[in-house]
């Protein structure tokens, strides 16, 4: 675990990729990420400044962090992020910088993006309905998030669409969404719901499962094709014949990939998760503020990987009955 440039948890799993979340704000209400009032926002004050977030990440690439996805919330809406993502773009030893962002704010960016090396963004669209689309988001947005698709395929970004899959509100636009796949360059991943909702309350069994939405699409598309996943993909991969782009199915909710995770997750906060499913393992916001130096911030991250949870499934059971999954995606960073 303590070799350089390399980082390892305790079950030999290599971690080589941060998720951080920038903002728990977010300009849609997806009734599967919060309630229809929203929640309740972290005080600005309480949230790590930009100049936090790179102090962290300069320090964790030093310890073997290559890749940092940039979500939240709605990246987009939190000010100064560009001027951010500028100065994470000048870290050596990032290799790779994405973002995840739901694409109202961000179709005036992307040449600014583009010019700073970013080469990735995964778009969350759910329906390319737009009734639907207000069903699920509580706003009538689609038009703008269609408008960046065509302008991430545009200026050339390696683009994902991230759609949730949720029984009664989108099944059928699962066919539509991958009948996209056929002539843009696009990857589609299809999403188990998960009950990171903000409520507490979800499902005792989830209807659409990994299997149950592969069966779904082979359906419609026989001669589909498994592709050989990526190194720590989330993802299970396939191909159609002719079609440019592909798609993808991520079991978040069924976990079955957890034994070739590689990531992190930093929350707006400053709350360190080593597991999408756990509690939060300690707050890093809070060390920096109280004068924490380098040598015992590294010392904190090793600690935390070298108790790392299995998989998600040990990981929520040890959050105990007196915390139970209660928070918002928007919360945790998507």
């Amino acid at each position: 675990m303590y070799c350089d440039m390399a980082l390892y948890d305790n079950h030999g799993r290599l971690i080589n990729y941060v998720r951080l979340a920038v903002t728990d704000r977010c300009n849609l209400r997806c009734f599967y990420c919060m309630p229809e009032e929203g929640i309740d926002y972290v005080p600005r004050q309480e949230l790590m400044t930009f100049e936090e977030m790179e102090h962290l990440m300069r320090i964790l690439s030093e310890m073997g962090i290559e890749k940092i996805r940039i979500t939240g919330g709605e990246p987009f809406l939190r000010k100064g992020l560009m001027s951010f993502l500028y100065q994470l773009s000048k870290i050596e030893r990032l290799q790779q910088i994405n973002i995840t962002s739901n694409g109202i704010l961000t179709a005036p960016y992307l040449p600014e993006l583009k010019k700073m090396g970013i080469q990735s963004m995964n778009l969350s669209l759910d329906t390319l309905d737009k009734d639907r689309f207000y069903k699920i988001t509580r706003r009538n947005d689609l038009d703008k998030v269609l408008e960046t698709l065509e302008q991430l395929l545009k200026y050339g970004f390696k683009t994902k669409i991230n759609t949730v899959v949720m029984n009664g509100k989108n099944i059928e636009d699962i066919i539509p969404l991958i009948e996209l796949t056929k002539e843009k360059p696009i990857s589609v991943r299809f999403i188990e719901e998960m009950p990171f909702n903000g409520s507490g309350q979800h499902y005792q069994k989830l209807e659409w499962n990994y299997k149950k939405i592969l069966s779904y699409i082979q359906k419609h598309f026989p001669a589909i094709t498994k592709k050989e996943d990526p190194l720590f993909s989330t993802s299970a991969n396939y191909a159609i014949k002719g079609h440019k782009g592909d798609f993808g199915i991520i079991a978040a909710y069924s976990r079955t990939f957890c034994g070739t995770c590689n990531r992190l997750r930093l929350t707006p906060l400053g709350l360190l998760k080593t597991c999408l499913y756990d509690k939060g393992i300690f707050n890093v916001k809070n060390m920096l503020r109280v004068g924490a130096n380098n040598e015992q911030l590294k010392i904190a991250f090793y600690s935390a990987l070298g108790n790392r949870a299995k998989n998600g499934f040990e990981a929520e059971k040890q959050r105990g009955l007196d915390f139970p999954i209660s928070e918002s995606m928007s919360s945790i960073g998507g």
